[in-house]
Parts: structure tokens; sequence; C-alpha cells
């Protein structure tokens, strides 16, 4: 196949091109910074990447390129939890992924010949937030921020279907992996000073990233494969539990709690990514017969980090 990605530089994204490369397939990454993605993705390793500057929000020549690939794989978007939600960032947040959407279901459409699959990332934030209600695909969104920019971004993909496209949308969880989140929370562990954030007691809905990987390649080889699919393992866990077999892997303690105000201090309103959570389980990723290499936490934490 020949597959275009957005975010291809990514935590995700580059270790999907590593997979689809390594099974035999040509990929077109489209990049903002060509230098980064070269310094990534070297030619005399990556001899069947193509890389194509674009800019995500505008339209431009480089939706040209779109014709002729087989599929799409849309990753991109500006980071939610790196710094302080003000209206501007919140407005980044936002524009990334609508505009961003929008010009790549405009380069589907118009693409002859026309990809015949967009995978399009969301995110669980989709429900909300909760301690007590657990969600599946079928449920309701929430109202917060983050649950209204998912909304946004689901809807501008669900219109590549107009031009008669299948769609597959991925609602992801938290994606462990080395990097990510994992590589934000595992320093204070290292120097004896991990511990639950906030009150613990928010739920985690987590992803071994090589689960997410192979969870995107089912969907762009499984032509039953569509609509909405929540991207996390089928067992949740509550922060503390977290936090607990976290240190338990790496063989520090996790007795050192977090107190909500510090990260709120730092990060204002986007604290509320990790202060506040909620128990999503793959209802209908599960009835599709994917099958999790990574379904429990424990296995999944040592595999990353042993």
């Amino acid at each position: 196949m020949k597959i275009a990605v957005t975010g291809a530089t990514g935590f995700v994204g580059s270790r999907l091109v590593a997979r689809l490369h390594k099974e035999g397939n040509r990929v077109l990454v489209l990049t903002r910074n060509t230098t980064y993605a070269q310094k990534v993705f070297p030619s005399e390793a990556f001899s069947n990447v193509e890389i194509v500057a674009y800019t995500p929000t505008v339209s431009g020549s480089w939706q040209d390129a779109i014709a002729g690939c087989d599929s799409v794989v849309n990753l991109a978007g500006e980071p939610i939890a790196e710094e302080r939600w003000t209206p501007e960032h919140k407005q980044k947040i936002l524009n990334s992924r609508q505009l961003g959407t929008q010009k790549i279901v405009e380069a589907i459409a118009n693409a002859n010949p026309q990809p015949t699959v967009l995978v399009n990332a969301s995110a669980i934030g989709y429900y909300g937030t909760s301690e007590t209600a657990t969600f599946d695909e079928s449920s309701s969104s929430g109202s917060d921020f983050l649950a209204q920019v998912c909304q946004v971004w689901e809807a501008e993909a669900r219109k590549v279907k107009d031009a008669g496209v299948r769609l597959v949308i991925l609602r992801f969880g938290i994606v462990l992996g080395q990097g990510g989140a994992l590589g934000k929370m595992i320093m204070p562990f290292k120097l004896f000073a991990g511990g639950p954030i906030g009150s613990g007691r928010q739920w985690f809905s987590w992803i071994h990233v090589d689960d997410l990987v192979s969870l995107i390649l089912q969907a762009l080889t499984k032509p039953e494969t569509e609509g909405v699919y929540n991207a996390t393992a089928p067992n949740p866990v509550h922060m503390t539990d977290f936090c607990q077999t976290l240190g338990q892997v790496i063989h520090r303690p996790s007795w050192l709690p977090v107190p909500a105000f510090a990260l709120e201090a730092l990060l204002g309103d986007g604290a509320m990514v990790v202060l506040e959570g909620q128990q999503v389980l793959p209802k209908r990723t599960l009835e599709s017969g994917f099958e999790y290499q990574y379904p429990n936490l424990q296995p999944a934490l040592r595999q990353i980090l042993q």
C-alpha cells in the first residue's frame, strides 16, 4: 500500500511509519518541518518514505500528493498537555484539529484516484471526565473544552464519507511507550519522588503504543472496520494503581503525591488532562476481533521499561 501520514514525526506517528515501512509499504510523510522529518526518517534507512512539506491548516499544492495514496492516517494536532491553556493556545488546539482535518478531507475529496480509507485520530476526552461513569463507543459526549474539541474534530472527519471514503475514528487513550506521557511521569520516580497525581482516584485509560499501531493497521487493512473505536486497553486503572505499578516495575517507591495545585500552577486548565480522567472500555474494538498484545498494565510497563 501507499499510505499518507500526518503527525508522522510524533510519538505515535514515528512508530507507525517505522512499522509500515518494515512491512513493505510506501509512506508519504506530510510534515511542517522537512529537515526534522529527514532526521527521523533518513533515506538510507527509510527508502520507501517520501517526505512532503505541508501547512496543515492551509490548502496548497501538498494536497495533490494525496492522489494515488491507498489510504490516509491523520494524527496531526497541537499538543494538549504541554503548556497553559491560554485563550490563544486553546484556539491553536482547536484549529490544528478542525482546520487540519478539514484540509485533509478536502485533499481526499479532490484526489484522483482517491484513497479508499481515512483513519482519523480523536481522543477519549470526547466523553468528558468522571470518577464513577464507564464509557464505551456508544456513550454520549461530554461538555468540557476537550469534549467540544473532539466533537468538532470528528465532525470534520465525517465529511469524508460524502466522497464515498471509508472512515475509521480512533479515540486515543493515554499512549504508553518510550517517551510520550510516560517519559514525563517517570522522572520523579527515578528521583525517588514519585507518587499519585492529584487525588489518585481518577481513572487512567491507557494503551501500549505497539497495540495502538496494530489497531491503526487493522483499520487500514480490514474493509469491514468502520466508525468509532476506542483505542484503549481493556483494563483501565485508577491513577494510584498506575503509579504503584510503575514504581514496582522500576523498583522505586510510590509514596509522594503530586498535589493538584502544583500541576494547576504549571498548566492551568490544562492540568485537567491528568487530574481528571474517565474509565473507557474498548467495546467495539474487542468486538472487531482485535487482539491486544498488552491488555494489562504491568506487562505493558515491563516491556517498555525493562
